[in-house]
């Protein structure tokens, strides 16, 4: 079918709106899992990336002809800081600057802003899901007789014996070509980590999530009302591509 001017088909305004609707309901994920994502420790939101694709004159039906439709080129992330907070806990630590802290776990080594650091039963430094906090050494192990533990803004764990390690900190060339993998931990997305420099680590402190609450609500709203938009506008034109048959075929008839 084509469309009263004759030179764009029909069906095309359909797929059109299809390719519209569906980068539309990939953004809809993506803000959703942001709020989803607000009291998480170290969370880095994330924003949807889309493109135009033009179609050949080919797949229009006419020579010189384009249809633009929507494609979805991924995610992006947002690695500005968040707010830190006091907790209290000596073994928590907030990570000032471009820097990550390194973390050993059952895929390998990742990196992450998390700092919510606690001991295992063999009194290991360990995140809340039990990866191995990294010093330069590997993994910074503290007794009982250490005592009471502290953390300097270089990263050095000390006890009352002196210094126990220091906890790794890295840098990236491009933070933003990290892969994300859940509990706000990064795989180096074929990066290859460089010791970080310029950063302090806040003991007592967590930084939490970045993600602005009034600003992804007003998003997800937006969304879906674009969404509802481009809904009925499909509608619409699949409404009128069923007259046009039925009246093709009364005619025929």
């Amino acid at each position: 079918m084509w469309n009263k001017k004759g030179r764009i088909p029909m069906q095309n305004a359909v797929l059109v709106g299809l390719s519209r609707q569906m980068a539309l309901a990939r953004e809809l994920d993506v803000v959703a899992n942001n709020v989803a994502n607000l009291n998480t420790t170290g969370y880095k939101a994330d924003g949807s990336l889309f493109e135009e694709y033009l179609s050949s004159a080919a797949r229009t039906g006419q020579s010189g002809g384009r249809v633009s439709y929507v494609r979805d080129s991924g995610v992006w992330h947002d690695m500005s800081a968040g707010p830190i907070e006091r907790t209290g806990n000596p073994l928590d630590v907030a990570v000032d600057g471009n820097a990550f802290l390194v973390v050993q776990t059952p895929n390998g080594e990742r990196y992450t802003r998390n700092g919510h650091f606690g001991l295992d039963a063999s009194g290991q430094l360990v995140t809340s899901n039990g990866d191995a906090v990294q010093g330069d050494g590997g993994a910074i192990t503290i007794t009982p007789d250490d005592g009471d533990v502290h953390i300097a803004q270089d990263g050095t764990v000390s006890g009352k014996n002196g210094q126990i390690g220091r906890i790794r900190v890295v840098d990236f060339a491009n933070p933003r070509a990290l892969t994300k993998e859940g509990a706000s931990l990064y795989a180096a997305g074929g990066q290859s980590p460089a010791s970080a420099d310029g950063f302090t680590l806040q003991s007592g402190m967590l930084e939490t999530s970045n993600v602005e609450p009034v600003i992804e609500i007003s998003h997800m709203i937006e969304v879906m009302r674009a969404y509802q938009a481009t809904a009925t506008m499909t509608q619409t034109q699949e409404d009128l591509m069923r007259q046009a048959i039925d009246k093709l075929g009364s005619l025929q008839s």
